[in-house]
């Protein structure tokens, strides 16, 4: 685990303590009701610059693999406070950087580091710890959920997606955070910590846009990141108390073989 001086003490503490529109149909996967046992978003904040990274990318590469056919929703957010040692991560954003200061606040954390990983807003702890990640993930699947989201794209063109969603079980403080993923990459490392590296992500956040609950279903217009392919992509939302942090339901979007194939007969016109 590695951290930025500029966090402060806590951060040390931390690290000791180790393509024209086309109209298509969305497939919801893993949908959470409210009959279900329970679900678990996991936020890995991690960056290409820090050496104590590789093993949490590869710990939550293998739990998703094994996680198929579960409400586990893997969420890498890259940090950019790293940037400055040598190594631009292409996936890292100042927003994920605020995002995880964010959970230092909600978490009462006196400061962030690397690799970090938050389960369903509530439990926070060293990326790398395998046991205690599939500890927190047993106990939000044996956890009744106590919210519900419903997600369905219905049109997109190079730019923005139109989400119609229907949420249930929430109050005024809940808000629909909209994650837009790409499944897998890779980055041959040149510089930095882990320069001469080629590393393997999965689940790369690519933008995260929060979408205002004014009432239990609407469509809203999601700005999709350059370079977005619905074949590599997809949508996981969650929904979260904007007071607490806590993360109450989660639902994932991926785009079907139908959908495809009609988005590229469109392409076509």
């Amino acid at each position: 685990m590695r951290s930025i001086k500029i966090f402060g003490f806590a951060a040390l503490f931390g690290a000791a303590a180790l393509a024209s529109t086309a109209f298509i149909n969305v497939k919801l996967l893993n949908k959470v009701n409210l009959e279900s046992k329970g679900f678990a978003v996991v936020e890995l904040f991690t960056s290409e610059g820090c050496s104590s990274c590789p093993p949490a990318d590869e710990l939550v590469a293998k739990i998703e693999k094994e996680s198929k056919d579960k409400p586990v929703y893997i969420l890498a957010f890259h940090v950019d406070y790293w940037n400055r040692l040598g190594w631009k991560d292409q996936f890292s954003s100042a927003d994920f950087s605020k995002r995880q200061h964010d959970y230092a606040r909600y978490l009462n954390l006196q400061g962030v580091y690397t690799p970090q990983i938050v389960v369903n807003g509530k439990t926070e702890f060293v990326g790398s710890q395998e046991g205690t990640l599939r500890n927190a993930i047993r106990t939000g699947l044996q956890k009744a959920a106590t919210a519900r989201v419903d997600l369905n794209v219905s049109a997109i063109d190079q730019k923005q997606a139109s989400l119609k969603y229907t949420v249930e079980g929430i109050d005024k403080n809940t808000v629909l955070q909209v994650a837009i993923l790409e499944k897998a990459a890779t980055s041959k490392v040149a510089a930095g910590e882990n320069s001469g590296r080629t590393l393997s992500h999965v689940q790369i956040v690519r933008k995260l846009q929060q979408v205002v609950l004014s009432t239990n279903n609407g469509t809203a217009g999601i700005i999709l990141p350059h370079g977005f392919d619905a074949k590599k992509w997809e949508i996981v939302g969650f929904l979260q108390n904007k007071i607490t942090g806590a993360v109450t339901g989660a639902g994932r979007a991926a785009f079907s073989n139908e959908a495809m194939a009609s988005a590229a007969q469109g392409n076509r016109f």
